[in-house]
Order: C-alpha cells, then structure tokens, then sequence
C-alpha cells in the first residue's frame, strides 16, 4: 500500500484508518525527512484511537502521553537523541512493556531498540504538497546523528 497524500488532512485520515487495526503492544516506526509528515501521521493515529489530546512533536521531552482514547498512546522522538542511554533512561522498555501502542519517529536512528514485530512506515516527500506513505517490509538502514556537532 502506497498512498499519495495532497495534505496534513489526508495523512492524518490515513493514519486514523490505521489506527482501527492496531491493538495494544503494537510498535510503529516513522521514518522520513523532516517535514514529511510524521507528527501528522501520529495525530491521525490518536484520532483513530479516539483520543482527544492536542498531538504535539515531543522533540525536546522525547516522549508524550495520550491515554484518554481506546489505548494509551506512547508518542517518541527520537530526532534529538545521541545516544541509546537516553533513550533508556526515560524508560524505552518499560513503555514497550505496557499495554498500548508505542510509536517513534525517527527510528531509523536506533533500530536496534525496536522489537521484531515493528511496523516500520516510510513518509517520502514527493513534492511540496504531496507524500507517499508505505509500510515497509524491514528497518530502513540507519540513519546517523543529526544533532551533534562535531
């Protein structure tokens, strides 16, 4: 399935109808560029899980909540993140652990943190108004640190 998309709209209404499929202890990866639609995609799949939370990118927090919906949604960016210690002492496992549905963006820098049953989907920027959005059958290579300088 490769779907284009001609606005945040139509993301957010894919992703909700990907939502109705997943179940509690489901993990998804977003990868794509940065304006691609990831926080977008994330949206769709809170509003698919019937929650009414104002969806924000946790950039700098690495992790936001929502668990008013149907299942708790364990919402991580990982696009700030150097090292893997970060992303374990915010309790990466433990979240893995609960019964809701973890998503991360950027998980192609760290996929070795994501379980075999990862549903790994790719947002590409096709042009400035349209996305093509595709589940991916295995981890895209990694992707190298985008925020150290060296």
């Amino acid at each position: 399935m490769q779907p284009q998309v001609t606005s945040e709209k139509e993301t957010m209404r894919f992703a909700q109808q990907v939502a109705l499929a997943l179940k509690p202890g489901d993990v998804l990866a977003l990868v794509g560029d940065l304006g691609a639609g990831k926080t977008h995609f994330v949206k769709g799949l809170a509003r698919g899980l019937e929650s009414e939370a104002a969806v924000s990118s946790p950039t700098f927090t690495l992790v936001h909540e929502y668990a008013d919906g149907t299942c708790p949604l364990y919402h991580f960016d990982f696009y700030r993140v150097d090292h893997l210690e970060e992303i374990d002492a915010i309790g990466w496992d433990e979240y893995l652990d609960q019964s809701g549905i973890v998503v991360a963006e950027w998980a192609d820098r760290f996929p070795e943190l994501m379980p075999s049953n990862t549903q790994w989907w790719q947002i590409e920027i096709v042009s400035q108004n349209q996305r093509r959005i595709q589940r991916l059958e295995q981890a895209p290579p990694p992707t190298p640190s985008t925020s150290s300088a060296t």
